[in-house]
């Protein structure tokens, strides 16, 4: 089945033919409750004409353009509503290809995003760009890419990643297409507050191409440095966890993208912006960021991001107008997505019951019906992606349990120790000082507390550096191994053992990719061949895994919500406050910026 979208330009005399009734439309919806999200309306027994990919009509009377060819669908009184929109996006989160992502969320009523591929660009720079590009242009999905700015997140001095990209990668990106529509979100805000050559030459090519830059600022609301950061033309972000942060963004002109993840649970706070505080909801987007494959067979994709925002006070209409027509606006491609309006694209979704429930029961996207009560109707096409891609862990040997040790600069007694404590459902951290034993000239990490380490895996290199984090929860000889350890997607090694460590990295090292959970009971592999990142198994098999992955986790003692979420955070060099990285530790503050410090206070 082919999808393709077609510029408005080129449809323009069958769109007006259909209108008129002298051409017949190729799809009708009639008898329905239209979700206005132009007017904020509801309006009853409406119905839609399309042509190909595009409405044609919207009104009370579509039977002049049916034709013998026409499929006809009746609304029955159910709402037709815009497809939803993710604002703020990273599929590779979800652990699976574009393809199989497709294939989740088109169920569930996402007919498009606007998706950042700074994951694979860690590994592959803009080749992993490139390749995920070409197989988002294979799906039904209204795909928008945004061009990663911060390859590496926070500098080669902090850590190492398998490429770097620059303004002239950038300005090259947007050579690719329209579809490559924003500078992904800028997480080195200290650089574009401070004047970074390099952050600003990024800055600069999108602006110059015509594109939108997107933002990442962790520092408080009320920072002076936050007008500093906007008059840059940051005109989006998605770091915002309290109303403050939404109202501050808002008033500088901003959209204030607000965060639903698998463990990011952002809007219940900063929803309140509108529901308590009163500011106008038309810069205000509803995303996800990161879910994983587990999360979205669970609980669901933007459909649950904007029930969960009705349930907190919002308006059902409103809601949906931060995940279609709010999201458009922002990116600058509302005459083509996130509306049910003449000239739009079909992309279009039926609901049943209460329009609270976000219960769609049908999905149209680009004039097809793709999905029907939950399940996809239209096949896609898979994608292969090239061997190089599928084997990228490039240690420079494999880890023993001597490499977890803690060498100490005394013998015994005790020392000030910096330590990482995991927040659950948050993205930062905090940082500790806690007075650890010594014994033997060895650190001597229990006490519920784990080690933390990071293996350099893109040029084998051998950088490796070793902390403490507190959190974790296990209360068994346990290990956790990922190459999902976000930005640099280095080796990230969790555990209270120093041998279940390094068997946990060998195993995701050999299996060039993954996640594995080692405890005294057995091994939990879930296989990431995709730049160690998105599994090559369809959908429902990759949420299995992925699963088994938080049982194998929970069963040990780690109860963290979708633990393997969080913990791929805490290499992150980028978000306050303590971090580890291949380089060593690396604390983030508004006084200080970001800089390395060091184990030992």
């Amino acid at each position: 089945m082919s999808f393709t979208r077609k510029p408005l330009a080129d449809c323009v005399p069958e769109l007006v033919a259909t209108a008129r009734g002298d051409l017949p439309a190729t799809l009708v919806i009639t008898g329905g409750k239209l979700v206005n999200v132009c007017s904020g309306e509801i309006l009853e027994g409406m119905s839609v004409a399309v042509q190909g990919g595009r409405i044609a009509y919207v009104g009370k009377d579509v039977s002049h353009m049916i034709g013998e060819g026409t499929r006809v669908i009746e609304a029955a009184g159910r709402y037709i509503a815009p497809g939803l929109l993710d604002g703020h996006c990273h599929i590779e989160s979800t652990q699976l290809t574009v393809t199989e992502f497709a294939r989740a969320v088109l169920p569930l009523g996402t007919t498009g995003g606007f998706f950042d591929a700074h994951e694979i660009a860690n590994v592959f720079g803009l080749k992993g760009i490139k390749l995920m590009l070409e197989e988002m242009r294979g799906t039904p999905l209204a795909a928008y890419m945004q061009v990663a700015s911060c390859v590496p997140s926070a500098g080669p001095e902090f850590e190492t990643t398998g490429a770097s990209i620059g303004p002239e990668e950038v300005a090259e990106a947007y050579t690719w297409g329209e579809d490559v529509i924003a500078l992904g979100e800028v997480m080195n805000f200290p650089g574009v507050v401070y004047g970074d050559s390099k952050m600003l030459g990024e800055i600069q090519a999108t602006l110059r191409a015509g594109r939108v830059v997107d933002g990442h600022f962790t520092w408080p609301a009320d920072d002076w440095r936050l007008p500093v950061y906007a008059a840059a033309g940051v005109t989006g972000d998605h770091e915002c966890v309290t109303a403050e942060d939404v109202i501050e963004r808002v008033r500088l002109g901003m959209y204030a993208q607000m965060r639903r993840g698998s463990a990011w649970h952002d809007v219940a706070k900063t929803i309140t912006a509108h529901t308590e505080h009163g500011l106008d909801p038309r810069r205000m987007l509803l995303v996800t960021d990161d879910r994983s494959s587990e999360s979205l067979r669970d609980e669901g994709h933007m459909d649950f991001v904007v029930r969960h925002a009705i349930s907190q006070g919002v308006k059902p209409v409103t809601a949906f107008q931060m995940a279609t027509i709010n999201t458009a606006e922002r990116f600058g491609v509302a005459r083509d997505i996130g509306s049910i309006t003449p000239g739009s694209c079909a992309d279009i979704i039926l609901l049943d019951g209460n329009l609270a429930d976000v219960h769609v029961v049908m999905t149209i996207a680009a004039g097809a019906v793709v999905a029907e009560n939950g399940i996809m109707t239209a096949s896609l096409a898979p994608y292969t992606y090239p061997g190089e891609v599928l084997a990228s862990v490039h240690l420079l040997k494999l880890p023993v349990a001597e490499d977890f040790v803690i060498h100490a600069p005394v013998e015994s007694g005790s020392l000030l120790t910096r330590v990482i404590r995991v927040i659950e459902n948050h993205v930062e951290t905090e940082e500790l000082i806690l007075d650890l034993p010594v014994a033997e000239g060895r650190l001597q990490v229990g006490n519920g507390l784990c080690k933390i380490a990071v293996l350099e895996r893109h040029k084998g290199t051998g950088n490796k550096s070793v902390g403490v984090v507190a959190g974790i929860g296990f209360h068994e000889p346990a290990a956790i191994a990922m190459t999902v350890a976000h930005d640099s997607h280095n080796v990230l090694v969790i555990g209270n053992d120093d041998g279940l460590m390094a068997q946990a990295a060998g195993a995701v090292a050999e299996a060039q990719g993954g996640v594995a959970v080692i405890t005294g009971t057995g091994t939990t592999l879930f296989l990431l061949a995709i730049a160690g990142l998105m599994s090559v198994k369809p959908f429902e098999i990759a949420a299995a895994e992925s699963a088994a992955v938080s049982k194998a986790l929970y069963d040990s003692g780690c109860t963290l919500n979708y633990a393997f979420m969080t913990l791929s955070l805490l290499a992150l060099a980028v978000i306050p406050t303590l971090r580890i990285s291949d380089k060593g530790l690396v604390r983030i503050s508004p006084e200080e910026g970001i800089g390395l410090v060091s184990l030992f206070v």
